[in-house]
């Protein structure tokens, strides 16, 4: 039986109020930092759960998290409505949004909407999230009429990276920063819920999230917004060497994994493990019944 679980197949984490809408639009009518991490599968979604994570974004970024990709761009809606499940079943109470992989809506509003509506049907998470300023303005106000609630992502855009030149800040000169200001305004207009904005300069973040009335989450925008998301692999230290200027490490994960496994290899090889107390016993009659048994068909 799963550790997270009860005898009965419930999730054992501690029982709190359902993170909606109208908590997040509270939360920053309050001053209330809104808290945000990724997560892709259900292990990790259970204890971003049981710590009371307000919103968990099921991520494209999985493609290099999890999958080891270069990039975001081979993720596909199929992979993320596996993932988007998964963390659903792990999160009741957290606002779980499902990302909308790349070329996922790009193509037209009706094929917006239709994914958006299959991780909403299929997967059970409270709302998606696509990349883009104003070229995305009708796709976002279509999926909010069709009842799905939707964030928008504005600055260093993922699934754009090619045509932004790398993975770099955005919005540091005047036209580019003013351009920003102007799509977060734009997509609010349109029905977004939230804005998540990227790699952008926090006076820029700052002033976005004071002209909005919805709140505004950061990704290396700045302490100004309403509400902080890293990668949870990020923040855990899964992978060594660069890490974005934005993250914060929190634990060498990497290396207490690493330590493990080559103890258990270690003790494999050496015979170590496993030992007597690992082993289940056997009341001697019966493994003599077994023996004579197997005796007499030789």
């Amino acid at each position: 039986m799963s550790m997270w679980k009860s005898e009965n197949g419930q999730n054992d984490a501690p029982k709190r109020k359902k993170v909606t809408i109208p908590v997040l639009n509270q939360k920053k009518l309050n001053g209330e930092p809104i808290t945000m991490i990724t997560g892709y599968d259900y292990p990790m979604a259970v204890i971003e759960e049981e710590v009371g994570i307000d919103i968990i974004l099921v991520g494209d970024s999985l493609g290099m998290t999890v999958y080891g990709y270069d990039s975001t761009l081979p993720v596909t809606m199929d992979v993320m409505a596996i993932h988007s499940k998964a963390v659903r079943k792990a999160a009741p109470k957290a606002f779980v949004i499902g990302d909308m992989p790349y070329m996922s809506y790009q193509i037209s509003v009706e094929q917006a909407v239709t994914n958006a509506g299959r991780l909403m049907q299929e997967c059970g998470v409270d709302g998606v999230k696509l990349e883009g300023g104003v070229e995305m303005a009708d796709k976002i106000k279509a999926i909010t009429k069709a009842g799905i609630p939707a964030m928008g992502h504005l600055g260093l855009t993922p699934q754009s990276v090619s045509q932004l030149g790398g993975f770099k800040a955005q919005g540091r000169d005047a036209g580019n920063a003013l351009k920003l200001i102007e799509d977060a305004k734009i997509l609010e207009e349109c029905g977004a819920f939230a804005i998540l904005m990227e790699a952008i300069p926090s006076e820029i973040g700052k002033i976005i999230t004071e002209r909005a009335n919805i709140p505004i989450i950061s990704i290396g925008a700045g302490p100004h917004c309403d509400g902080q998301v890293l990668v949870v692999h990020d923040i855990l230290g899964f992978f060594p060497g660069h890490k974005a200027k934005f993250v914060k490490q929190y634990a060498q994960i990497h290396e207490v994994i690493r330590e493990a496994l080559t103890e258990y290899k270690k003790d494999v090889e050496e015979g170590k493990f496993p030992s007597e107390e690992h082993d289940y016993p056997i009341d001697e009659d019966v493994l003599a019944e077994i023996n004579a048994a197997l005796e007499k068909k030789q």
